[in-house]
């Protein structure tokens, strides 16, 4: 049996692969300030269960070995699983993509550090 939902990350989870069944993420953690958002690392992930919670993500991103506040996550394709190699290009082009425009991060699933959503807003200038 599945952990229960605590966060908005695990609701995302258990809905996505109710929908989808099993499914390859790309993440990208985040440095969010005041005004700009820093790329820090990013990795893949096959999802083969709706068991991980968002506890099992911050434990693995611990890993990381730097202070993020943010994560944004894409799925790999609509085709569900995405072989490893094909994952990791997939990935390079994410992030070649962000580093250009941080507003792809619109597209994702943006999860501050506690799991809750969060949304990219635009910023005006006068």
């Amino acid at each position: 049996m599945s952990a229960p939902a605590e966060t908005d990350f695990d609701d995302w989870l258990i809905e996505t692969f109710d929908n989808t069944g099993s499914f390859t993420v790309l993440i990208v953690l985040l440095g969010i300030g005041e005004t700009e958002v820093a790329l820090l690392r990013s990795a893949y992930l096959h999802v083969i269960g709706n068991d991980p919670r968002w506890a099992d993500m911050v434990a693995m991103f611990s890993g990381a070995g730097v202070e993020w506040n943010g994560a944004v996550f894409f799925r790999a394709g609509e085709e569900g699983l995405v072989e490893d190699g094909e994952a990791k290009r997939r990935l390079a082009s994410l992030v070649r993509h962000l580093h250009e425009d941080r507003t792809i991060i619109r597209d994702g699933e943006f999860f501050n550090r506690d799991g809750l959503r969060l949304s990219l807003e635009e910023r005006v200038t006068h």
